[in-house]
């Protein structure tokens, strides 16, 4: 049966319910959520942070929200893999769109998508926020630290990011370093997984390596972020290079020996029991990219997070 509406972003009236535009036209929100600064009522913000300038390798996930949005379209309005729901039936989701960020300025950059983000959190909405290169995760992390104090961090990714840094820098490889000093994490309620890099310092954050992650069960894996997480609100990381690039390509730092996307799903899939009150899904460089497969997996991982917060608030 033919569709019956196109560019639901635009002429949507509510922000629940699904979409009716065909999987290749129409406006290209994330899921096709309606476009609006208004989040008056939403449960739930997306928003796109454009920024690459903190990378130490290729450059390119300033491109990465429109990429997501654009592969977003592929979850054509059927009860969504593996909820068996209508995410949108009762969870009001919009997308707030892009943070307008001074590309020839880029100190100003940190405050910027801070003070954004404090005015979206204020609303009481979660935000989920499309990078971007990881740099950005730093900012959004101080404006929920500043409602709900230090936060258990949970990281998807290849790198442990705790390099050194003056507290200045703007380095996609040094802000969870950044983020123990000033108090902005807990490490001992933080766990990073899927690193296959080595860094001078853990800071006490528990760490499952590529290999550890190649031989536990995502179960095993759900349970350890879980049970390190011990019920604290926890804001999750998604590095997309924690997949190996056999399954994302499509990032500036590319490392092999990841886990697949299956699996990795599954572990979020199972976080049911973590109490997440914010997440991104940074680091998706098109260019590099292959048939979309980043730009699938990231907007996938992003969906996961949906399914998980539609959940939540049907138990009440």
């Amino acid at each position: 049966m033919p569709s019956s509406s196109i560019d639901h972003a635009f002429t949507a009236t509510k922000n629940t319910g699904r979409a009716g535009d065909p999987t290749y036209a129409g406006a290209l929100s994330f899921m096709r959520r309606r476009f609006t600064k208004n989040v008056k009522g939403a449960d739930v913000v997306v928003w796109g942070v454009p920024f690459d300038a903190a990378v130490t390798n290729r450059p390119g996930a300033r491109f990465g929200p429109q990429a997501i949005r654009r592969a977003s379209a592929i979850f054509d309005n059927d009860p969504q893999y593996p909820f068996n729901a209508d995410l949108f039936a009762d969870l009001a989701v919009i997308d707030y769109g892009d943070c307008l960020l001074d590309s020839g300025n880029h100190q100003k950059t940190p405050a910027t998508i801070e003070r954004e983000a404090a005015k979206i959190l204020k609303s009481g909405a979660f935000l989920l926020s499309l990078g971007g290169d990881h740099f950005i995760t730093w900012p959004i992390l101080k404006a929920h630290a500043a409602i709900h104090g230090p936060l258990a961090l949970v990281q998807f990714d290849a790198h442990q990011d705790t390099w050194p840094d003056d507290g200045k820098r703007i380095d996609h490889g040094s802000f969870v370093g950044r983020a123990v000093r000033e108090g902005v994490i807990d490490p001992d309620r933080s766990i990073q997984i899927g690193i296959r890099t080595h860094a001078p310092d853990d800071f006490g954050i528990r760490i499952l390596h590529g290999h550890d992650v190649e031989e536990m069960r995502a179960s095993d894996i759900a349970y350890a972020i879980t049970e390190r997480t011990d019920g604290r609100k926890t804001y999750v990381t998604f590095d997309i290079d924690c997949l190996d690039p056999a399954f994302a390509p499509g990032t500036g730092t590319p490392v092999a020996g990841g886990p697949s996307s299956a699996k990795i799903l599954s572990v979020l899939r199972q976080m049911t029991k973590v109490d997440i009150v914010g997440a991104d899904v940074v680091e998706v460089a098109p260019a590099y990219d292959h048939a979309d497969i980043t730009a699938i997996a990231g907007s996938t991982v992003a969906m996961h997070y949906l399914g998980l917060l539609a959940e939540r608030k049907a138990r009440g």
